[in-house]
């Protein structure tokens, strides 16, 4: 069983940046890939980015330009730069892996955004 853990969330103003990461408890390189899903405020289950092991790399419209995904396979951490944060991207935010696919077969706690004057 793999263990999850993101942190960095908290709370920015709009045009702010905050990285967030995803620490697991095993190899993140055994997953076919890992994933940032949010909840948002309204309870909304929004679709964020993947990263595949081989580097295969895929974000929602409504982030592209704004978030980076990255991993680092030998610290067994997902990254998530987030940079001209909006209200509107504030959300809970889950990592995921996938073993086989880019449908999560693992999830982490969550943390906190909150993008706000």
């Amino acid at each position: 069983q793999v263990q999850l853990v993101e942190s960095g969330g908290g709370l920015v103003q709009p045009g702010g940046s905050l990285r967030l990461s995803c620490a697991a408890s095993g190899s993140i390189s055994s997953f076919y890939a890992m994933v940032w899903y949010r909840h948002t405020p309204d309870e909304t289950r929004e679709f964020v980015a993947f990263i595949t092991r081989n580097n295969m790399i895929n974000y929602a419209d409504n982030v592209k330009g704004r978030f980076t995904i990255s991993r680092d396979n030998a610290q067994n951490r997902m990254y998530l730069q987030m940079n001209s944060l909006k209200p509107e991207d504030t959300a809970v935010y889950y990592c995921g892996a996938g073993r086989y696919s880019i449908q999560a077969d693992y999830w982490g706690q969550g943390t906190q955004v909150t993008v706000s004057t």
